[in-house]
């Protein structure tokens, strides 16, 4: 699950990393009380208005500004505030903003220049640790970085059994060619970073930038937080932070009846039980000469309710041109999903105008064929895997 900017940012404050300071607002006379309380509480006189969107590169679509004065954080928040976002990282609608936040000035003048770095927490699938990923070039894309200078991007894994020892941090610090008092912040930045990333069951903390100021605080100026979905029953109010205006409509409807869906590219669409057998269908509609439009696990409880939902969120995408129905009986029989499609496709009528091939196998799948075959529906049944798949490949030709 993503959360925007500051609500990321809350996280990581609850864990003792430093923040660049803002409050949230959704209109411009709360962006004006926003930039006074910050003015009150660190003596900024200037302000930072980015909007809030899921999405990165904000400030290259006119997402982020400086504001000099309160006229400009109402100026600046009004034109934000309800605009089309596009980025490199949105569609190209882009996406509304509903909300900005209003932070702090950190790159004020002081003793020393400030500076910018990169830092990332993350599980590399590859060893099954978790990682730091860390570059001396904060602000700038990370992929670029790696394709242009990649040997100015380091990392660190963490053993799992002990976690991230002082010695890590610290070499994090010498990495990034700090010293004296700047050493210290970074060391402590790591360490609580690490900390808020294992604490909150976070799959990925990307900090872009993470800024040296003038007088070496250290501090994240922007946070990119991913948080696990199987971890959210431990944290209700993270919960509580999803923003389901940010989500693809398909996504949340999916969701809400309880269906494991993921959107992709292709033209069949696939309602399976069971994630292993819905992997396996992908594969069989690869083979059979098509591309997978989504993987969807209907689960163990495949009623007509449930069929019904799965059928009108896999025909919201427009290039579906056929639907694989792939069922191995086991907790739940045959025949009732058999029943269960029928009954949902009578109820739908006219709104299914795509080949339907079913396959059912397991507990009653005899008494399910036969249910299907005399429905008089357009719908082609199958037993075996490849029968399914000949199926497929002469619908789509």
């Amino acid at each position: 699950m993503n959360v925007h900017e500051y609500q990321g940012k809350e996280i990581l404050a609850q864990f003792g990393v430093g923040i660049q300071r803002g409050v949230v607002a959704t209109t411009p006379d709360e962006a004006v009380a926003a930039a006074k309380q910050l003015t009150q509480e660190t003596g900024t006189d200037w302000h930072v208005i980015k909007a809030q969107v899921h999405a990165g590169g904000r400030g290259k679509g006119g997402g982020v500004k400086l504001a000099k004065s309160l006229d400009e954080v109402a100026q600046i928040s009004d034109d934000i505030i309800g605009m089309q976002l596009v980025t490199p990282q949105t569609t190209a609608e882009g996406k509304k903003v509903h909300q900005v936040l209003v932070a702090e000035d950190v790159y004020y003048p002081g003793d020393s220049e400030p500076k910018e770095f990169y830092i990332s927490v993350l599980l590399n699938r590859a060893t099954g640790r978790n990682m730091i990923m860390y570059s001396t070039e904060g602000g700038m894309d990370i992929e670029t970085v790696a394709e242009q200078t990649p040997e100015l991007i380091f990392t660190e894994e963490i053993d799992p059994t002990v976690g991230l020892i002082p010695f890590q941090a610290r070499k994090v610090a010498f990495n990034l060619g700090l010293s004296g008092t700047a050493f210290k912040g970074m060391t402590k930045f790591v360490t609580a970073l690490y900390k808020a990333y294992v604490g909150a069951d976070a799959a990925l903390f990307e900090i872009n930038p993470v800024l040296k100021t003038s007088d070496d605080k250290i501090i994240a100026v922007d946070a990119k937080v991913t948080l696990d979905e199987n971890a959210l029953f431990r944290h209700p109010d993270f919960e509580a932070m999803r923003d389901i205006r940010e989500e693809n409509p398909t996504d949340v409807a999916a969701r809400e009846v309880g269906l494991n869906y993921v959107a992709l590219d292709g033209n069949v669409g696939c309602m399976v039980n069971g994630a292993g057998l819905a992997m396996a269908t992908m594969d069989l509609i690869k083979q059979a000469g098509g591309d997978p439009a989504n993987f969807l696990d209907v689960g163990g409880t495949a009623d007509a309710a449930r069929v019904e939902a799965a059928f009108r969120i896999i025909l919201q995408d427009t290039k579906v041109k056929a639907i694989l129905i792939n069922i191995f009986g086991g907790i739940v029989r045959c025949d009732r999903v058999a029943q269960g499609i029928v009954d949902a496709y009578k109820n739908m009528g006219d709104a299914i105008n795509v080949p339907i091939i079913v396959r059912l196998q397991g507990t009653n799948a005899d008494i399910a064929k036969e249910l299907i075959d005399a429905s008089g529906l357009e719908v082609q049944s199958a037993i075996l895997f490849q029968e399914a798949a000949d199926k497929v490949q002469a619908v789509l030709q």
